[in-house]
């Protein structure tokens, strides 16, 4: 069957969530506007704020994009479906949001390894930080991130895109490729191993750049006093909470894809299955919002100045 034609697939997880489905769409609605807005606000204040033209800053705004692009590929869809009496995508959708979900996927991780490359330069080279990370480099750093994933992955998923389909249930609440592999008419299992290596091109090198960046880290800090240590951990702390966060989103994602998970519960799994599109672009915002002290306290001025918090409470945690 061409995928080209009016065939749909059905999305079987839907079903466990009848029953809950209009609390579900509330959080779900709520979920989303709260990453747009804490996301949009972490770009509009360094973007206002010359001062925060940082390179570290200039990273966090591309991270909160995406996580403003995986969201928008995820929520709206997934509340849709939600309400809907058939649960069911057209096949064109379905293959979209595998395209916008996956390069949200590798990007997100490119971007943390490019920050990662960021803070080791600042750490290790503080003296020669700005001739290092120039504009120019800044750039080059930006593009690497936004490209390489796409690059990467429409060479494998031209693959896909050659199948055409004969099953019609899509187990899960949202579009992946291998999935899409299963129902396909006939035998592509060598797309799951070029899926393998893939998550190599995707893995590999961004976890490189990211231990090479805290042992060299880790190895100056030792020659530095404990209040330069402590400067140095600060600046640390929301990245390296960030990589954690999402490495553990992925994995339990990249786990349910391979293998067989049916001894889990159902909502176990759709949890599970939501965390790395779901939790990281709601905290992401706040890490490097409210974590780093310079973005914090432009944050909180901006509170005051249209009086959404108090100015005694917005001072006391500036101060802290």
């Amino acid at each position: 069957m061409d995928n080209t034609t009016s065939l749909t697939f059905t999305m079987t997880a839907y079903a466990v969530m009848e029953k809950y489905k209009h609390g579900l769409f509330t959080v779900f609605l709520l979920l989303y506007l709260i990453t747009i807005t804490l996301n949009t606000l972490l770009i509009s204040v360094i973007h206002q704020n010359k001062k925060l033209h940082q390179p570290m800053n200039v990273f966090a705004c591309l991270l909160s994009i995406n996580e403003i692009y995986g969201s928008t590929a995820l929520l709206p869809a997934l509340m849709s479906i939600l309400i809907s009496k058939t649960h069911e995508v057209s096949v064109k959708w379905c293959m979209a949001q595998v395209y916008f979900l996956h390069t949200y996927a590798g990007a997100e991780f490119c971007i943390l390894a490019v920050m990662g490359y960021d803070r080791y330069v600042a750490i290790c080279y503080p003296l020669h930080y700005h001739s290092i990370m120039s504009n120019s480099k800044v750039g080059k750093l930006v593009a690497l991130a936004s490209l390489y994933p796409i690059i990467v992955f429409i060479c494998y998923y031209s693959l896909t895109l050659r199948l055409s389909f004969c099953g019609k249930v899509m187990p899960k609440l949202y579009c992946v490729n291998m999935e899409l592999v299963k129902i396909s008419c006939t035998n592509a299992s060598y797309i799951s191993t070029v899926g393998l290596v893939l998550i190599l091109f995707f893995v590999v090198p961004q976890v490189i750049m990211i231990v090479f960046s805290y042992a060299q880290i880790s190895r100056v800090c030792w020659t530095l006093t404990k209040e330069s240590q402590g400067n140095a951990l600060k600046t640390c702390i929301p990245h390296v909470l960030s990589v954690i966060n999402y490495t553990i989103g992925s994995l339990f994602e990249i786990i349910q894809t391979r293998f067989n998970m049916s001894h889990v519960a159902v909502e176990a799994r759709i949890f599970l299955s939501l965390y790395f599109i779901i939790i990281p672009p709601v905290t992401n915002p706040v890490l490097y919002g409210l974590g780093t002290q310079i973005v914090r306290v432009q944050i909180l001025k901006l509170f005051i100045k249209y009086k959404i918090l108090p100015t005694q409470l917005a001072n006391a945690v500036i101060a802290a």
